[in-house]
């Protein structure tokens, strides 16, 4: 299904994983302008993008979500290259140890929140604050002044397997979706679309060098229903349909893609 989607995309955690597969996601539905943000260098990323679109625009930006003076200047930074902000995807985020409550330290369980829900904050607030200074694309009533995708986890649903002790990781992510639908029921009125994305297992790099037979992942990956784990574009075309009028409306959703997990 195409989206057809135009305008300014603003991805954080763009050099790897779903955030470099959400992007070219949002190319394949019409995409040309993106500000690719990560702590690393989105190197890869870019150059598929331009392979594949040679008529794409990029800004790299180095962006630790943590920084509340950093995310605040890449949004400006991204307006004063392209002029607004369409569709902002806040996916940075980090794991962190599988540890339970009586063994994680609070500087460990302060970190991961600090990432991944302070800094889906610090991005939101910056984008939101953009996106009411620009008008609408279209008077199509399923046109937004912006659209900002969180990305949550299915385990801002569900509590952690026995066997994957992830306290802090699975606290942050809940948050990340009740941030989703408080701000969601206070900006739609005002014309900004918000939602949340919650994946399941996804092959990324890292959970694919774990994937030995017997391993804990691969122990996990045999619970889904699906039995198989995602493959990253298609975490990345549930990215474009929540940005695309597909989804307009959606509001303060929070997406599943698990491949059944969480509905055992």
């Amino acid at each position: 299904m195409a989206f057809a989607l135009k305008g300014v995309a603003y991805v954080t955690g763009a050099g790897s994983g779903i955030g470099q597969f959400a992007a070219y996601s949002l190319a394949k539905q019409g995409v040309r302008q993106f500000a690719l943000l990560d702590r690393n260098p989105s190197t890869a990323t870019i150059t598929e993008l331009k392979k594949r679109y040679p008529d794409v625009s990029i800004k790299e930006i180095e962006l630790d979500v943590s920084n509340e003076g950093a995310i605040n200047d890449s949004v400006e930074q991204t307006v004063k290259e392209f002029g607004r902000i369409d569709y902002a995807l806040n996916n940075a985020g980090i794991g962190g140890a599988l540890e339970t409550t009586d063994k994680i330290e609070l500087s460990d369980f302060q970190r991961i929140l600090t990432v991944n829900t302070t800094g889906v904050w610090l991005c939101q607030r910056a984008q939101i604050r953009q996106m009411l200074k620009q008008e609408k694309r279209s008077d199509s009533e399923r046109s937004y002044r912006g659209s900002i995708v969180n990305t949550a986890s299915m385990y801002g649903f569900i509590g952690p397997s026995l066997n994957v002790p992830s306290t802090a990781y699975t606290t942050s992510k809940h948050a990340v979706i009740g941030l989703t639908r408080a701000d969601a029921i206070a900006f739609a009125p005002k014309g900004i679309k918000i939602n949340a994305l919650c994946p399941g297992y996804v092959a990324t790099p890292l959970v694919m060098s774990s994937m030995s037979a017997g391993s804990v992942m691969d122990n996990e990956r045999i619970k889904v229903p699906a039995q198989r784990v995602a493959n990253m574009d298609e975490i990345g075309d549930c990215v474009a349909f929540l940005h695309s009028e597909a989804s307009s409306y959606m509001i303060g959703a929070a997406l599943v893609a698990d491949g059944g997990f969480t509905i055992q």
